[in-house]
């Protein structure tokens, strides 16, 4: 992998912010119909049939409007300009760390474990706390639980200073691990898949500086859709994790313990993986409008000289 001019901190913030502005706002609404899915617990012996995707997409518009899609929104907003400043910026370091000084390329392995790394970074200092925002705000809704008439979270702001003043702040760090582990591995398959196939691509194809945009979008869909498939149970049990009320003196281990026994036990070994088409469908599509818009606004940000470091850095080409 030759070198090539690093992107600065300030493009990787507002090309990394940018990408994942657009990917929250077309994906969201399938993000809600996968935690409602993963919430529902009808089981066969409540002679209800269980709700599939499409089911659940019409019980949410027409108990809640088109509007009830967007649920928990605001706490996506909120949390992806850094997410994906940490995400991108943590991965370039890391895998700059990683480079073989001999030959100046990051192996295959390298790329893993800096993915792996970056996955970890950004779960603790952002994904979990804004992922359990998210999920109590998209969990409240009488399509869900019919005994809920009003809503305990109005927006994002009041349902942090809410879940912190009656529960502590550590309440919004309730299944970190499973986050960590779950962005962990995600960022691990998907850049290391965007980065082989991209490299690939370019052998093939010596004509091209620079990758056309529909193929960083194809990239970013098959190595987006790789992640949710390697850890959907540990996404469904931190989901339903997030979602209840730590009980006290029980510890993390004895709480994943017993969320996955007794889901397992009341509605079998696949409800581990619940809403995983509606996840595959918004993290395949939302890694491909991320990559693409990144490589795109990086591009035309490379341009800006108020954004430019006066000493060219350089890094890794993938």
């Amino acid at each position: 992998m030759p070198l090539k001019r690093e992107t600065t901190p300030a493009i990787n913030l507002i090309a990394g912010g940018t990408a994942g502005l657009c990917e929250a706002v077309c994906c969201h609404p399938l993000d809600t119909i996968k935690v409602r899915m993963q919430l529902s617990t009808r089981t066969a012996a409540d002679g209800v049939k269980r709700s599939g995707f499409f089911a659940t997409f019409i019980n949410i518009v027409e108990k809640e409007s088109v509007f009830g899609l967007y649920k928990g929104l605001g706490a996506v907003i909120t949390g992806i300009v850094p997410k994906m400043a940490i995400r991108f910026s943590s991965f370039e370091f890391f895998k700059s760390a990683l480079v073989n000084k001999t030959t100046n390329q990051t192996s295959p392995a390298g790329i893993f474990f800096a993915g792996l790394a970056a996955g970890t970074t950004e779960a603790l200092l952002v994904v979990n706390p804004t992922d359990l925002i998210k999920i109590r705000l998209q969990a409240q809704s009488h399509s869900i639980d019919e005994s809920i008439q009003v809503a305990k979270y109005r927006n994002a702001a009041q349902a942090a200073f809410t879940i912190v003043r009656e529960e502590g702040l550590s309440a919004l760090y309730q299944g970190v691990t499973l986050t960590a582990l779950r962005q962990a591995t995600n960022q691990a398959v998907n850049f290391t898949a965007y980065t082989e196939i991209k490299a690939h691509l370019k052998t093939l194809q010596p004509q091209h500086e620079e990758l056309p945009s529909y193929q960083h979008m194809t990239i970013g869909l098959i190595s987006g859709a790789l992640g949710p498939l390697s850890n959907a149970p540990i996404d469904t049990i931190k989901t339903r994790m997030q979602k209840e009320i730590a009980i006290a003196g029980e510890s993390s281990l004895a709480r994943v313990s017993r969320i996955a026994r007794n889901l397992t036990q009341r509605e079998g070994f696949f409800a581990l993986y619940k809403g995983i088409t509606p996840r595959v469908m918004r993290v395949a599509p939302g890694q491909a409008v991320t990559f693409a818009v990144y490589e795109q606004v990086s591009k035309y940000l490379e341009q800006v000289p108020l954004l430019k470091d006066n000493q060219p850095v350089l890094k890794a080409e993938d």
